[in-house]
């Protein structure tokens, strides 16, 4: 199945897997590439060095292409988006903040990069900026989606542009992907779909959760890290979401976070600073909101844990190697584009 985004990103099979924050480890990145998809490592909880280790993994696993997620305004992302450059790593997915100087970087070296978009305007600020790509991310991900669904702002940002549409959302099976083709899109990332993948570091009681869980069972709320955010429908999910964190306890454990992964105080604090007073207290959301995801991705622990899912979670009935994932998924597709031609 050829399309512009096979073309141009030189992979065989129209898949993406998203830079999910603690899921989209090396591991996982790798098999990913060595199925036919683009594997994009999560960079949010790296340091510049793990970063690096990361890449350096990677490239161990597998000889395809891969990319490298940055969200700009959260701490440490530009310094692992300068290792992804210094690395030159074949694509770099930038979302949350400006990403001219990772392009202009990237096109040194033959380097593509994405942006991640929840919006038409972002989409035009992105187009305007000059990116390869676009991951356009629907209502029903997980996560950071926007408030339009996949249906409606696939096709609302295909006709803003040609570039390559990859679409996030919604998506987990051959259905999907062909559906996501039809109005507009190049490709598909399937983040809950591989995190629930035999390759995936999520705690194995979580991927039963995601299996077991139906589509509706999600909630989507703007308390969990200060931005709309679909988690999981559990008690850690109910709890975490029914009210908005003041920003001292924000602050508190962002701070805990950090400590926790080592990350360096002082290199933290100057780039909280840069980003001014209202800014920063979004870090801090988003730095309290990393102690709950690890204690539902790491220890399938849902009752002070938030698993961050998309809904999804609704199409995933087994934990499966992503080889297979990915063979079930472009077999599916193939039959259901297949039926729709003979029907038409």
């Amino acid at each position: 199945m050829h399309t512009r985004f096979t073309a141009q990103f030189g992979v065989r099979h129209p898949i993406v897997l998203p830079g999910m924050t603690y899921i989209a480890v090396p591991r996982l990145v790798a098999a990913v590439c060595n199925a036919g998809g683009l594997g994009i490592l999560a960079s949010g909880a790296l340091t510049p060095e793990g970063c690096r280790d990361a890449i350096r993994e990677i490239r161990a696993l597998t000889d395809k292409p891969f990319g490298v997620g940055c969200s700009l305004m959260l701490p440490g992302a530009a310094e692992c988006a300068r290792v992804a450059l210094e690395e030159q790593v074949p694509v770099i997915n930038v979302s949350m903040g400006k990403g001219e100087w990772v392009i202009e970087g990237a096109r040194r070296y033959g380097g593509k990069v994405i942006a991640t978009i929840s919006s038409e305007p972002h989409a035009r600020s992105a187009i305007s900026a000059g990116v390869d790509g676009l991951i356009v991310t629907g209502h029903e991900a997980a996560a950071h989606g926007g408030a339009v669904s996949s249906m409606v702002l696939i096709p609302a940002v295909r006709d803003l542009c040609d570039l390559p549409i990859i679409a996030a959302g919604g998506v987990a099976d051959g259905r999907g992907l062909v559906a996501a083709l039809a109005l507009g899109a190049d490709a598909v990332a399937m983040g809950t779909r591989f995190a629930a993948s035999a390759e995936s570091p999520v705690h194995a009681a979580t991927k039963q959760l995601i299996v077991r869980k139906e589509a509706g069972e999600t909630i989507y709320s703007p308390h969990f890290d200060s931005f709309p955010c679909r988690v999981m429908h559990t008690e850690g999910g109910r709890r975490y979401t029914r009210r908005r964190l003041s920003p001292p306890v924000a602050i508190t454990r962002a701070l805990r976070a950090a400590r926790e992964t080592q990350r360096p105080m002082g290199a933290l604090v100057r780039d909280v600073m840069r980003l001014g007073p209202l800014e920063a207290v979004k870090v801090a959301y988003f730095g309290a909101a990393t102690l709950a995801m690890r204690k539902a991705i790491h220890e399938g622990n849902h009752v002070d844990g938030v698993q961050l899912i998309g809904q999804s979670q609704g199409l995933v009935h087994d934990v499966a190697a992503v080889a297979d994932i990915v063979e079930r998924v472009m077999r599916q597709a193939r039959e259901v584009a297949t039926t729709v031609s003979r029907a038409g």
